[in-house]
């Protein structure tokens, strides 16, 4: 039986890992009720755990420095408390060279070298190329819920991953090309670069 995390982490957490988030789109993600995140927002602001921005006609939330630490804090508790550290860390161990594979795919999806140009943008109309990178994201799909698995039965908050990245596939699947990195959206590359972030906070990793 997992360990479902308390509310407080949840919502500090969901901050970090989002990066910049509204009140709204974290509670859809985190599945609470959106008066209670709300409250848990304010709070944690008046703790200069978080703060609120604006850009254009955009409002969110992000972690403040003391919120990153305590975050850490927090997340190192919880993993000792349940005596599941080893296994977060042997699961960091696996996504290594799975990040490796889906990262050089991505540089592939946004990169097509040419004759003097090493770095020449991908104009996506060779389909060959763009057909050979989106089966590598198929590839590494396919083993992410598998690495994650164990970890989301000790640990709640890291299910669903897989099935984002599943679902943003699906809507590459059916022509909607900007899935695999668009910003703005739950895309592949947005999933994945949060759960590498989730991994690290989790772990205490510089990704540096």
């Amino acid at each position: 039986m997992g360990h479902p995390s308390p509310p407080e982490l949840l919502v500090l957490h969901g901050v970090r890992v989002a990066g910049f988030v509204d009140t709204e789109a974290l509670a859809m993600r985190l599945m609470l009720a959106p008066d209670l995140v709300a409250e848990l927002l304010l709070d944690a602001q008046a703790r200069g755990w978080i703060s609120r921005h604006s850009f254009a006609d955009t409002t969110g939330w992000a972690i403040t420095d003391a919120g990153r630490a305590h975050d850490e804090a927090t997340l190192a508790a919880e993993l000792d408390a349940h005596g599941i550290r080893a296994l977060a860390e042997q699961t960091h161990v696996r996504f290594l060279p799975l990040n490796a594979r889906f990262l050089t795919a991505m540089t592939d999806w946004q990169l097509r070298p040419q004759p003097g140009d090493r770095l020449a943008a991908n104009d996506h109309t060779d389909w060959r190329w763009d057909e050979r990178v989106l089966r590598t994201l198929g590839h590494v799909g396919a083993r992410l819920g598998e690495l994650m698995q164990p970890l989301a039965d000790a640990l709640p908050r890291f299910e669903g991953y897989a099935v984002r990245y599943r679902f943003a596939l699906g809507r590459v699947d059916r022509g909607e090309r900007e899935w695999v990195d668009g910003v703005g959206r739950d895309s592949c590359h947005t999933v994945w670069m949060q759960l590498h972030e989730d991994l690290i906070a989790t772990l205490g990793i510089d990704r540096g």
